[in-house]
């Protein structure tokens, strides 16, 4: 391990081990993140089930993606088979080539000299997450638009041929899931840029047993991107000085459907600030903690400090809440009546009649906007992904404002 990833993790330990401040004591101060996160792209604005005109700030669906349009993607094209992203500094493979084992993508990039570095690794579900467009659409297994700006990088389809659908074709991270998928697969999780999800995919073919093949896309760069530096504020926030932003210490502590999760982070006075929103899911994502698990630690994967709820689930044990996004997720008969959540527990599913841990702690799926509470919890899909849509809700504010596009900035009471 290189000194500059041991003073990373030093420097995490140090702050999650730290005593919580005193409640007089001053928010820390902004300092220069170690990295941006870039906006999902999002420019239109959505109820429960449509598309609709800018809702103002008294509406029930203020404070969306469309509402906070900062950090917008930025690339570079370097015109050597490289391709830069501007906001984050990082840079990427554009051509990931053929399906590959793990082991052959770690080996590929030792060797790689693609646009003359000699950097390259597997990214983290972290660092390639920072590429994901919520300007995509699926509907179920067709890929209508990827999720990934095609402009500048290749993303192929599953082949047809084989059997594979369209969205089979994922690309995988250097991230392994602490627990395991499906009650005994190891996996590795991996970002869906046809589908526009993250899931935990066995490591090894369930119909052969043989090692899976999946995309990789090599990325090279700043290895601090997706590091928290957390720092309890004291007055029931805490702040992550890598990306600038500050989140609510406490959750919802309750179940709200999507437009209840919007007016609760926008009705939120935590720490005295009235600038709160709901997170996308893009930053939602930079604080789950993939080396925590409930199987592998016996919690959520979001660091200690912070507080989360937890609800009885399906079947009567001890489970954790899905959190919402302000993030429409346009997928399906009925494009913009889902929206993403994140689970910081288990991702779980109904398979073959016994609920499991279908896509693992951290997963990214979405749920239905709005719905019967008695209807639910439900399952959709091949997996049976449980559906809860009465999910929680953590908010998150700008430690330095920027105006939003209602030209409001953030202030103390």
């Amino acid at each position: 391990m290189s000194s500059l990833r041991i003073s990373i993790t030093l420097s995490a330990a140090l702050l999650a081990a730290s005593p919580a401040p005193a409640q007089h004591q001053r928010p820390a101060a902004p300092e220069e993140p170690w990295y941006k996160v870039v906006h999902t792209g999002v420019v239109n604005y959505y109820d429960a089930d449509s598309e609709i005109k800018k809702p103002p700030y008294s509406s029930a669906f203020y404070g969306q993606d469309a509402h906070y349009r900062y950090n917008p993607p930025v690339y570079k094209d370097n015109g050597d088979g490289t391709v830069t992203d501007l906001v984050t500094g990082l840079t990427w493979e554009r051509d990931m080539g053929e399906k590959m084992t793990p082991e052959e993508a770690r080996a590929k990039a030792k060797d790689s000299r693609l646009g003359g570095r000699r950097d390259w690794r597997v990214p983290t579900v972290k660092e390639l997450y920072s590429l994901i467009l919520f300007t995509g659409q699926a509907r179920g297994a067709r890929a209508v638009r990827p999720f990934i700006d095609t402009r500048y990088f290749r993303q192929p389809l599953g082949d047809a041929a084989r059997g594979e659908r369209q969205i089979d074709a994922q690309t995988w991270t250097s991230t392994v899931y602490t627990g395991r998928t499906m009650g005994k697969d190891e996996a590795i999780f991996g970002v869906n840029f046809l589908d526009g999800r993250i899931k935990g995919y066995p490591r090894l073919d369930p119909r052969t047993g043989e090692r899976r093949r999946m995309y990789f896309r090599l990325v090279s760069g700043d290895t601090r991107y997706g590091a928290n530096r957390f720092a309890d504020n004291g007055d029931g926030t805490i702040s992550d000085l890598s990306t600038g932003l500050m989140w609510e210490k406490e959750d919802s502590g309750e179940g709200l459907d999507w437009a209840g999760a919007l007016d609760y982070a926008k009705n939120s006075r935590t720490g005295g600030y009235r600038d709160w929103r709901l997170p996308s899911a893009k930053e939602l994502h930079t604080i789950v903690d993939y080396s925590r698990s409930p199987q592998a630690t016996g919690g959520a994967s979001i660091s200690p400090l912070f507080p989360i709820s937890e609800i009885e689930g399906p079947d009567g044990g001890r489970d954790f809440p899905y959190f919402w996004t302000g993030t429409t997720h346009l997928d399906g008969i009925k494009p913009a009546a889902h929206a993403i959540y994140i689970a910081f527990g288990e991702a779980r599913g109904m398979m073959r009649g016994r609920l499991t841990d279908a896509h693992g702690a951290g997963a990214q799926r979405s749920d239905p906007k709005s719905g019967n509470p008695a209807e639910y919890p439900s399952y959709f899909g091949p997996q049976g992904d449980l559906r809860r849509v009465y999910n929680h809700a953590r908010a998150v504010r700008t430690i330095k404002p920027a105006v939003t596009s209602s030209g409001e900035r953030g202030k103390r009471r």
